[in-house]
């Protein structure tokens, strides 16, 4: 999946209304080096994202807990990866009332700093959930656009004002590494996919060409015909082939 990361243009990758210095760090660059390394080492996507939001909450100053944001055709909003339960639940408060720093942050590119939730103005019915949980300050930053598809990387704290310029200036790049991670997690997953889903044909059609004395490719049209007539994905024809040892002639099991 290509994706645009945090350092691309229209405000994403850079700081929020709220940034007033700039912050240097001269080992950052050598500890993000290292969390490259780290994430790519992940066998499957989920553990990359857990693994981005483990390192967030170690890496970025003032930081408690990290979410993930996705969101789906620019509709379905979940989190796949969190540190606890508050931010699933702080989380879920932004996707009921369809407001909130992490939305803002997917949806409008940018980054967002919320220092006070008792001050803040901008979401009312938000804040007023979030501080019921207990969180009273956040920062986001959009992660990647992919056609309809957006992600943003959430950071929380029970603490006011736990962010700073220091925390966005490492967010920042942080953020840009974790969205080359998640994006590369994705199109090996996308590719183990695929090899299973080709090995399991290879094994249906090595079913009909030993049963009915097939070549493949008359195995392959045999199992093509199945799918069209059935209205079901050639996989699962397959599947079900290799699975009962029957070729499928209906559209339900």
């Amino acid at each position: 999946m290509a994706v645009r990361d945090a350092s691309g243009g229209n405000g994403r990758g850079r700081p929020s209304s709220a940034f007033t210095g700039h912050a240097a760090d001269d080992e950052l660059a050598v500890k993000l080096s290292d969390l490259a390394r780290t994430l790519q080492d992940e066998d499957t996507a989920q553990e990359t994202l857990d693994a981005i939001v483990g390192a967030a909450v170690d890496t970025v100053p003032g930081a408690q807990h990290a979410g993930l944001t996705v969101v789906i055709r620019r509709r379905e909003v979940e989190t796949p990866a969190a540190t606890g339960d508050v931010v699933r639940q702080v989380d879920r408060a932004q996707y009921e009332t369809g407001e909130g720093p992490c939305l803002d942050a997917a949806y409008k590119h940018r980054t967002v700093r919320l220092s006070d939730m008792t001050q803040e103005k901008r979401w009312p019915e938000f804040t007023r959930r979030a501080l019921d949980l207990g969180v009273k300050s956040m920062l986001s930053f959009q992660l990647y656009v992919h056609k309809d598809n957006l992600g943003a990387l959430n950071l929380y704290s029970r603490e006011k004002n736990a962010f700073d310029d220091a925390s966005e200036h490492v967010g920042l790049l942080f953020a840009a590494h974790a969205a080359v991670a998640m994006s590369g997690a994705r199109q090996q997953e996308q590719l183990r996919h695929a090899m299973a889903v080709r090995d399991l044909i290879g094994q249906a059609k090595g079913v009909l060409m030993e049963r009915h004395k097939l070549t493949a490719n008359q195995a392959f049209s045999l199992l093509v015909r199945a799918s069209q007539q059935t209205n079901t994905k050639l996989v699962d024809v397959a599947e079900y082939l290799v699975d009962t040892g029957e070729l499928r002639t209906r559209g339900d099991r």
